[in-house]
């Protein structure tokens, strides 16, 4: 039980904190069971705090989907952020979603965190600074929580019974525990135009570990920003009852599980060994940020512990003048600190800001003082009331000393990263419920292409696709990406930029597609083979499937609108769709086998074993019947499923005008020699889905605020 902090007075005055617009992000899991009712009472005590405030949830479960339309218009659900393919959000993609908010602050909690009111008087403190800001707080435990709230925005007891907002602060004043720094993070910051931190935040999977210690680290030691702690100036806690926060690890977990370490945990560890300066930084540099603490209905920002030669505290007290007069004192005292917190870095002057947050004026503390920060002294703390608070800040600081110096130890880069899924756990995964899933066989040489080509089949709600590596570099790449990849067999070396048609290395990788994709169909799964620079630009699964059993329909190759579509080896086999059932099977182990016994790609294998050498088994235009197997190839309409020489697509400078006109359901960016080459022409024509510098998906919201986040 703690009870350091003293008491405070309950706001009760929201007219206080009108004007001040605050947006809080989150991202729950399933609003089903005690983890749902938590997140559902979290929600409500945010919505709670102000008539302002807005909510945004992270989510694409269907739950939670009818849990935000119950609370419409103040409560949305956005589900154009990047996840794994488990369904858990990406944290990079998660912070710059946030960053684009039009309110005056911006917050990121965690799902089951309560707040409390106190929570917006802080923010509304932190909004008087006039300078950009990054705040953070730790959310305590409080293991038996005899209360709730529903919509209407109040506090009952167990049996229905109203409850003051008061003896819920006294409870939780009483009954809040720091255990281990356990518990997930908050952050809040204005929404100013100075980034968080310097450089790119890496693809961290939330909630499993050390992207909340590398986003302190890298944005005190960017000190772009004033970077503060709030935990004890705030009522934030998570009700606990020995269920992980919302399903997952929280951070300490992650830190914690030596042993038997997840692919999602060594994966954070290993960006946040590689990224930033959070594994490299120096053994003398600080990493506790400037504490917020509140005092006799007072505001104070002070050192933290174990600095005592230069812990000071700040206070709001005299004018702005006053504070520029003092600035050659400050600098004589810090003169001989060889390396200063983000505080010190900060109130020296050692970069100029220039102020980006609105003040309001009308906004008087509990004292009759202005929440502005008109002046900001750094003089020794004396005696009294004070200096008594702080004396029991400092004293609770040991307790919450998340300082992650000693976290550095065990980071590292991992050696090898894998996936903890076979390939038929996989399948189970992510096959949708008529047992098909969308392939891809990808090198390193195409991960930029493989990736823009995941954001755009996710753009159309499509999430039953798979990829096989078959290298490691992608494999690995795939891995921190959270996309569902397997490697078939030993890895292949892949030429980066010489790997294209008529290559050698080109006719070794297409082989290896085929045999996968026997394989996969061996297992009772229909497979539609899609090179990853074919663009989508409608699911054409609906259309493939009304072929029926024992068709494969497959693209053509040929661009000549007079010519038949079944040519010899005019059948491309970056784009086909495949059943499960005897004919394909057997037929496909035919072209596996030719593939294997031959010097050239497995294209040409496809369409002499399927219609024949010469196509002697062609019928009609369109059609080819494997004789043995009876199975029937359709080559795929050309205006629906064009290749990159048809009518001359590729060279419109309305492509996708162009496409929409004629109907195209696909275009592949074949018939053009070189990977180089093929990324220029798909980036310049506006068919690209992926930001290759901060390894998201585009999205919508990005139009919104520049994107210069980091």
């Amino acid at each position: 039980m703690d009870q350091g902090r003293p008491d405070r007075a309950p706001m009760e005055d929201k007219e206080l904190l009108s004007g001040l617009t605050v947006t809080i992000f989150s991202a729950p899991g399933a609003f089903v069971g005690s983890v749902g009712a938590r997140q559902a009472m979290a929600i409500h005590s945010w919505l709670a705090l102000s008539p302002d405030l807005q909510v945004v949830l992270f989510a694409q479960h269907p739950s939670v989907l009818s849990f935000g339309k119950a609370l419409e218009p103040r409560v949305t659900v956005e589900g154009d952020i990047d996840f794994t393919f488990l369904g858990t959000p990406m944290f990079h993609s998660m912070v710059t979603r946030a960053r684009t908010s039009n309110s005056d602050i911006a917050v990121l909690i965690e799902p089951e965190s309560v707040l409390l009111p106190d929570f917006m008087t802080a923010l509304q403190y932190a909004h008087g600074l006039e300078h950009d800001w990054l705040l953070v707080a730790m959310s305590p435990k409080v293991s038996y929580f005899p209360f709730y709230m529903e919509s209407q925005g109040q506090w009952f007891e167990e049996g229905g019974l109203l409850v003051e907002h008061e003896k819920v602060q006294q409870y939780y004043m009483q009954k809040h525990q720091w255990i281990n720094c356990e518990g997930g993070k908050l952050w809040a910051w204005n929404t100013g135009e100075l980034p968080l931190h310097a450089g790119v935040m890496p693809p961290f999977i939330y909630g499993k570990g050390f992207h909340n210690e590398w986003l302190l680290n890298e944005a005190m030691s960017s000190d772009f920003r004033f970077v503060f702690d709030a935990s004890e100036a705030i009522s934030i806690f998570h009700p606990e009852n020995g269920l992980n926060f919302n399903g997952h690890s929280t951070e300490n977990v992650a830190i914690a599980d030596k042993v038997g370490r997840i692919w999602e945990i060594e994966g954070n560890m290993h960006l946040a060994a590689l990224y930033g300066s959070f594994y490299f930084r120096p053994a003398n540099f600080s990493n506790k940020p400037v504490k917020l603490v509140e005092c006799d209905g007072k505001y104070y920002m002070i050192n933290p512990p174990n600095e005592p030669k230069y812990q000071q505290a700040i206070k709001q007290e005299s004018s702005a003048s006053e504070f520029n007069s003092d600035r050659e004192g400050l600098k004589r005292i810090h003169k001989n600190v060889k390396l200063m917190t983000s505080f010190r870095r900060f109130f020296l002057g050692k970069r100029q800001r220039k102020p980006s947050v609105r003040l309001d004026k009308s906004l008087v503390q509990g004292s009759g003082r202005s929440y502005r920060w008109k002046n900001m002294i750094l003089g020794s703390i004396k005696r009294g009331p004070r200096a008594e608070c702080i004396h029991i800040s400092n004293t609770e600081g040991r307790k919450l000393d998340c300082s992650t110096s000693e976290l550095k130890v065990d980071l590292k880069p991992a050696l090898t990263l894998s996936l903890s899924f076979s390939l038929e756990s996989l399948l189970q995964k992510v096959a949708n419920h008529e047992n098909t899933i969308v392939l891809a066989v990808v090198g390193n040489n195409y991960r930029d292409m493989l990736m823009s080509w995941v954001c755009r089949l996710r753009r159309l709600k499509i999430n039953n696709f798979l990829v096989c590596a078959i290298d490691h570099q992608v494999y690995e790449f795939a891995v921190l990406q959270g996309l569902p990849v397997f490697m078939d067999g030993p890895a292949m070396n892949i030429s980066f930029n010489d790997c294209h048609f008529g290559t050698k290395c080109f006719q070794r990788v297409t082989k290896v597609k085929s045999r996968v994709v026997l394989q996969i169909l061996q297992l009772g799964y229909h497979v539609l083979l899609s090179d990853v620079d074919v663009y989508w630009f409608k699911d054409p699964l609906p259309y493939l499937k009304s072929f029926g059993p024992g068709v494969l329909a497959a693209q053509s190759d040929e661009y000549n609108e007079t010519e038949p579509l079944n040519l010899p080896r005019r059948l491309n086999s970056g784009f086909y769709f495949a059943r499960s059932d005897h004919a394909t099977i057997v037929a496909l182990d035919k072209i596996v086998k030719h593939a294997a016994l031959s010097d050239l790609s497995e294209q040409p294998s496809f369409y002499d074993t399927l219609c024949g050498e010469g196509g002697v088994n062609r019928v009609g235009d369109y059609l080819c019947v494997e004789p043995e197997t009876n199975l029937t190839v359709h080559f795929l309409d050309r205006n629906k499923f064009p290749n990159g020489a048809f009518n001359g697509l590729w060279e419109k400078s309305n492509l996708k005008g162009a496409c929409k006109d004629q109907g195209c359901i696909i275009l592949h960016n074949n018939w053009i020699s070189g990977r180089k080459k093929k990324l220029e022409r798909q980036v310049a024509s506006g068919l690209w889905d992926y930001d290759v510098s901060s390894r998201m998906c585009l999205q919508r919201w990005q139009g919104a605020k520049s994107m210069s986040s980091y």
